[in-house]
């Protein structure tokens, strides 16, 4: 049976209103079992939250996908032949609850980092064999490169990487909730378009989930995900970006994620190129993400959220307009369509690179380093050490990332 997009609204709904009314379930468990997030230094948090939101956020991917994500067959042509994959979201789901276990554990007791590693690459192996692999992308300029081989292993490193990319961005209230919703509504419009029902369909799901545990988890944050959420919606977004988009042969399709993906991408990029250059470990958390930045420059938590939401939605939209304005028809351009696209994509980039130079990512001259109004010495490094952090914060994943 594949899905249809009004199953994608029925598992959307479903999978809002659970996460919203079992959201304050998990932070009763959270307080009975002492998982509970405390004030740091590091963290911007300045109140006990309870973690384990993610358990909300896996209740509702439960009930909704057992209810509206059988396990389904995707025919893909490649080119000019039939190819068909089998999906099995039970596998899936099952990666999921294992995955969302190990966070939890990690939320109480605070496991080595090597242990959540291998509980990563674990849940990244069950959904592989699940069917959820790449064993061909198309390039731009280059066209089809096939893994048959190192497929899996791939496949595993990059729902690896992406759990992580999501971990380290949850870090402010309703931040990595509200990009993992913008995102994955994009992704269930452009999995529906190319054919991919069911990936869709764990999309909407995605968002909904997200949204409904936003409510409890907006500034001021009355619960965090935890590592049990974020890695969930980490391993999910991978999920999607592969059943979703790589799977089939278009070009454009394989830059889809990477735009989709690009705020959470850049700010774990940015923050482990810094602790290579000052050979920190990279598991080790520093406050140097882009919501750290917008703190020391004064930006208040519901300014950060908005303006990194916006980033996120201005590269969403690129992604769609990407896939459905009619720029080009079999090669054929037409200069409006094209036009607008450019101008637009343009847009995004600019804006895109100033927000880059507003968080001192690229530092081209002093910037007001503190609010007595001192100036830092001009063309400070923009890999120097970080100053003190801002404790007024109330971040959204003060003991991660």
């Amino acid at each position: 049976m594949n899905p249809s997009g009004l199953d994608a609204l029925y598992a959307f709904a479903a999978a809002t209103g659970v996460a919203v009314a079992l959201t304050p379930l998990t932070m009763r468990l959270a307080r009975r079992v002492g998982a509970v997030d405390l004030p740091s230094d590091r963290g911007l948090s300045s109140r006990a939250t309870p973690l384990l939101g993610g358990l909300g956020i896996f209740a509702a991917l439960l009930v909704a996908g057992l209810l509206w994500l059988p396990d389904t067959t995707a025919a893909v042509h490649r080119h000019g032949v039939l190819v068909t994959s089998i999906v099995h979201w039970h596998g899936v789901l099952l990666a999921a609850g294992v995955i969302t276990l190990v966070g939890a554990i990690d939320d109480r007791f605070d496991l080595n980092p090597a242990l959540k590693l291998a509980g990563q690459v674990l849940a990244a192996i069950i959904a592989e064999q699940a069917g959820v692999d790449v064993r061909e992308i198309t390039l731009p300029l280059v066209g089809a490169l096939q893994f048959p081989n190192a497929g899996p292993t791939l496949t595993v490193i990059g729902l690896v990487a992406m759990m992580n990319v999501v971990n380290f961005s949850d870090g402010v209230d309703g931040l990595a909730a509200g990009v993992c919703a913008i995102i994955a509504g994009a992704f269930a419009v452009i999995a529906f378009d190319l054919g991919q029902n069911a990936a869709g369909v764990l999309a909407a799901i995605i968002a909904g989930s997200s949204l409904g545990f936003l409510v409890h988890n907006f500034h001021p944050a009355s619960s965090f995900m935890g590592d049990c959420g974020a890695n969930l919606l980490g391993l999910l977004m991978g999920t999607v970006a592969v059943t979703g988009d790589l799977k089939t042969a278009s070009t454009v399709a394989f830059a889809l994620p990477l735009i989709l993906l690009a705020v959470p991408f850049l700010d774990t990029t940015f923050v482990l190129l810094k602790r290579v250059k000052y050979r920190r470990p990279l598991y080790i958390g520093d406050a140097e993400h882009f919501h750290h930045r917008m703190a020391r420059i004064g930006f208040s938590v519901r300014r950060t959220v908005i303006y990194l939401y916006a980033w996120t939605l201005m590269l969403a939209g690129l992604a769609l307009a990407l896939r459905f304005v009619p720029y080009s028809d079999h090669g054929q351009l037409h200069a409006g369509w094209l036009a607008l696209l450019a101008a637009y994509a343009l847009l995004v980039v600019l804006a895109s690179v100033y927000l880059v130079y507003v968080l001192e990512i690229v530092k081209f001259r002093g910037h007001a380093a503190s609010a007595d109004g001192r100036r830092a010495d001009a063309g400070r490094d923009v890999m120097a050490e970080p100053p003190a952090v801002v404790t007024s914060w109330r971040a959204g994943g003060a003991r991660r990332g």
